[in-house]
């Protein structure tokens, strides 16, 4: 980093840091970078200092990927699951360790420079809006929020307190969304009035009752700082590490899971922004010969989601959008031929039907394709969009460059300005799935997006925002 900095910086008091540090081996000699690393040397005091909130799973592959980037250092690591944060820890022996990333914060935020954020949903917006409120930059896992109003909050904080932002749905640095940009901007496919997005998820239980409690909690396990925000309840079994996806007071479903690597797509390449209305089916859940489960806790086995997105500058009119999960998929193209395999091998895809033509893709927007896929090798389109170096990969190195560089200096897949809104309106698809619970499963629910707020069904307004636990409040 060359340019000037403002001396209230995260950059810059790290730099303070490191030189009232290394004060007396300055003043003994000063060697230049090239002799210490050679062509390419990275020195030390040029690196992004991250701190790591979730070192396991998910976590584990993030901190892992910044690393590997070549121009990050892990300062820290922090993980409620001693279990799952042990990989981590011996990779990064060096990285100080803590179980509580309010400690952490409080003792070490002149030692680090950003903020790696992968815990279950409902914990995201807390940990990285505190971190944004101490100029930290964030890098935070999909989807960005539990609640509507916290990607809201984090939308604005991004640029309040003009730090560098990115979600992780790496898909969005693929060559694909780009390619499919290029070629909708070519008019190759006409305008696009119909989309359909569609997973094999859940992969984990969903439509089940609340297990019982558990015995006991395994010691390495902090139970209550796991919960954080999330209502107090007993230990269970199975949903620590990863099961926990299907429960509301957690996760965000099968939508939350893979709606931000499905729909990502559709977003950039016709400039949506809100949703004005959407409606949902729901699978049902039978316990006994016409005896049907009512599990509001718990997610639901599969769901139909239909959502409205007004017109764009990209598009004649509205647009809708069909989500589809638990398997459920969308007829198949007449264009495909009979043993054409349609959308990726595992399960998800993402269709666009214009007034000229198709086009869809696969997981991350691999595989983007025009059908008839003949089409897809003669396609003449102009390249409009800069490529992300490495696609999917080179997504954590982008996020990395750009906090070196410093806020505003580069644009990235993902900043909160795009994944905010995109999150908003997975999560207001959410709440036509919720009103299945609420005895409105056959309502259209229409949406003030000023307001923040169903116009029409006030029951489900409840799921909009939160009460947080006392211990885990935001600090406006």
């Amino acid at each position: 980093m060359t340019e000037e900095q403002d001396k209230s910086t995260p950059d810059a008091s790290r730099r303070d840091f490191l030189k009232k540090g290394t004060l007396a081996a300055a003043s003994f000699m000063i060697v230049p970078r090239f002799v210490l690393g050679g062509k390419g040397f990275i020195a030390p005091s040029d690196k992004l200092l991250i701190a790591g909130v979730g070192a396991g799973g998910k976590g584990q592959s993030d901190i892992a990927n910044f690393y590997k980037s070549g121009k990050a250092e892990i300062a820290f690591l922090c993980d409620v699951d001693d279990r799952r944060s042990a990989n981590s820890r011996a990779k990064f022996p060096k990285a100080k360790y803590y179980k509580d990333w309010r400690e952490m914060y409080d003792k070490e935020s002149k030692h680090f420079d950003a903020v790696s954020v992968s815990t279950p949903d409902h914990n995201h917006a807390l940990i990285a809006y505190h971190a944004m409120q101490l100029g930290k930059h964030v890098y935070v896992q999909k989807p960005l929020t539990h609640d509507i109003w916290e990607a809201r909050l984090l939308t604005e904080a991004a640029k309040k307190y003009k730090v560098v932002t990115q979600m992780g749905n790496q898909g969005s640095s693929n060559d694909g969304t780009r390619l499919m940009s290029e070629w909708y901007d070519a008019d190759l496919i006409g305008d696009v009035h119909t989309i359909y997005c569609w997973t094999n998820r859940p992969v984990w239980p969903q439509g089940i009752a609340w297990p019982q409690p558990a015995k006991e909690i395994p010691k390495e396990l902090d139970w209550n700082l796991w919960l954080g925000t999330a209502p107090k309840k007993d230990y269970v079994d199975k949903l620590v590490p990863f099961n926990w996806r299907g429960w509301w007071d957690y996760g965000t479903g099968a939508l939350g899971d893979m709606g931000c690597h499905l729909v990502e797509a559709p977003f950039r390449v016709l400039g949506l922004q809100y949703v004005k209305d959407v409606q949902a089916s729901v699978g049902s859940v039978y316990v006994d010969e016409f005896k049907q489960g009512h599990f509001p806790e718990s997610c639901p086995p599969s769901s139909h989601i239909t959502l409205t997105f007004p017109k764009t500058e990209k598009t004649k009119g509205d647009v809708t959008m069909h989500w589809m999960d638990g398997g459920i998929m969308p007829e198949r193209p007449v264009e495909l031929e009979a043993n054409e395999k349609f959308g990726g091998e595992e399960g998800n895809g993402t269709l666009f039907i214009g007034t000229k033509g198709k086009m869809y893709a696969s997981t991350y927007s691999d595989a983007a394709t025009l059908l008839p896929k003949s089409l897809t090798a003669s396609a003449n389109a102009p390249q409009k969009w800069k490529r992300v170096p490495g696609g999917a990969e080179g997504h954590y190195a982008q996020w990395v460059e750009g906090c070196l560089a410093g806020y505003g200096k580069t644009e990235l897949s993902s900043s909160f300005d795009k994944a905010g809104p995109l999150t908003e309106a997975l999560l207001m698809a959410n709440l036509a799935v919720r009103g299945h619970d609420l005895k409105g499963g056959q309502v259209k629910l229409l949406w003030d997006n000023k307001a923040m707020k169903v116009t029409n069904f006030e029951d489900v307004n409840q799921y909009i925002q939160r009460d947080y636990p006392d211990g885990f409040k935001l600090k406006a």
